[in-house]
């Protein structure tokens, strides 16, 4: 654990931090709980001193404990990397190709993006990942990746221990009242040592652990497909979804224009090199990426200030008719409302009856969008944007076009 430590860089203590939410302590309680008890399940099934196949499995599965925290601690606390507070690009033209962010007072370099949690800019910006309360960015990448690729392989080996533990435990009895009575198990070990009690309460603790153990897998495994994918693609989730809203934006106004995604380098082993390394760190400095043929440097992010442009003029305006307390789970909005809340940190809004929001994207019942407050209000000039219910608002006129300086400077 001291060596495990050793790799780990911390900024400052107050990184530590990171580890008091939600997210965290649930991971690590997963990974404890199944670690422990396969530890303890492995030396009821086989015992690892006595032959060489115990000690590999007993091996294998501490390296699998140790590998999986090695990845999170990094992911975790390595961190994204994040843009220069009050970055400005070298040649002062190509600030018209760049967003700029209020907040870090800096342009936004090419496939970075401002995280609300993080509240700063972050390079290369696949996500905000609530389970290591960081996001996935330019230099976590690979041992986020890395983390979803081990938690599921060792949760597959600590499940089939679980199984076989439980197997041979129940086997070794006569009935289902535990009883004492033995019988051969020289098919099952070669040389069986005697057998510990494995009671009623170990047999459903280890029963539990297989079902952390096989939901983990499943889960953890979809996330890491997805990661895959994107990475073979040199895109990252964010970017996705740009890709998508340009086929989009491209078929509403018919401009026949084509959109190519810059940074996909036409093969895949080139692509995954952008992540992985024979060094562990990944390649560039999170500012400047290379592009593929015929395509420019910013080519990503003048499609992001078409979008945003866009994004203001097909803005649907709604007006509170009921009042929303901004509550994750309203009870009070529908069965339905409650059980379709979006499964995201993004936050809720309250709503008064007869306020303005401008929704820019929504569910079957919830919708997504921005305040529109008042000149001379405590909150004017400010950002509130959020998810709220769908029943909750009627639409009504708004032209996107003709929205004052001062709502345009807010968004």
């Amino acid at each position: 654990m001291g060596m495990l430590c050793s790799f780990i860089r911390f900024e400052n203590l107050h990184e530590l931090k990171r580890l008091c939410h939600w997210g965290p302590i649930i991971a690590l309680s997963v990974i404890t709980i199944c670690s422990i008890m396969a530890v303890i399940d492995s030396i009821f099934w086989y015992w690892p001193l006595d032959t060489a196949g115990g000690s590999v499995n007993f091996i294998m599965l501490i390296n699998w404990t140790v590998m999986i925290l090695y990845n999170y601690f990094n992911a975790m606390f390595i961190g994204p990397g994040y843009v220069p507070l009050g970055w400005k690009p070298e040649k002062p033209e190509d600030g018209s190709f760049l967003q700029y962010c209020k907040v870090c007072e800096a342009y936004k370099v090419p496939r970075s993006h401002h995280c609300r949690k993080c509240n700063r800019c972050v390079m290369k910006m696949d996500h905000h990942c609530p389970w290591i309360n960081n996001c996935c960015g330019y230099q976590n990448h690979a041992s986020f990746t890395l983390f979803l690729l081990l938690a599921p392989l060792g949760c597959i080996h600590a499940a089939f221990i679980f199984i076989m533990t439980m197997y041979t435990q129940l086997y070794n009895r006569i009935s289902f009242g535990w009883s004492s009575v033995k019988i051969d198990m020289s098919l099952i070990r070669r040389d069986p040592r005697p057998i510990i009690p494995f009671g009623l309460s170990a047999f459903a603790t280890s029963l539990f652990a297989l079902g952390l153990a096989l939901g983990t897998t499943i889960a953890v495994g979809m996330l890491f497909i997805i990661q895959l994918k994107v990475i073979l693609r040199n895109k990252t989730s964010i970017e996705s979804w740009i890709e998508e809203k340009a086929k989009d934006r491209i078929q509403y106004y018919q401009t026949g224009e084509t959109f190519i995604f810059p940074y996909d380098l036409g093969s895949k082993w080139k692509n995954f090199r952008q992540v992985f390394t024979w060094s562990g760190l990944p390649e560039g400095d999170g500012m400047d990426w290379p592009v593929r043929d015929g395509c420019l440097r910013y080519s990503l992010t003048v499609e992001q200030l078409k979008q945003k442009k866009d994004k203001r003029v097909r803005s649907v305006q709604y007006r509170a008719i009921e009042h929303y307390s901004g509550a994750c789970c309203p009870v009070t909005k529908g069965i339905k409302t409650f059980f379709t809340t979006p499964c995201t940190e993004e936050p809720r809004i309250e709503l008064q009856k007869g306020e303005l929001i401008l929704a820019t994207r929504g569910l079957k019942h919830w919708m997504y969008g921005d305040k529109i407050l008042k000149a001379g209000t405590t909150e004017a000039g400010a950002r509130i944007r959020g998810w709220f219910p769908r029943r909750c608002v009627e639409k009504c006129l708004y032209n996107g076009a003709d929205q004052t300086e001062e709502e345009k400077k807010t968004r």
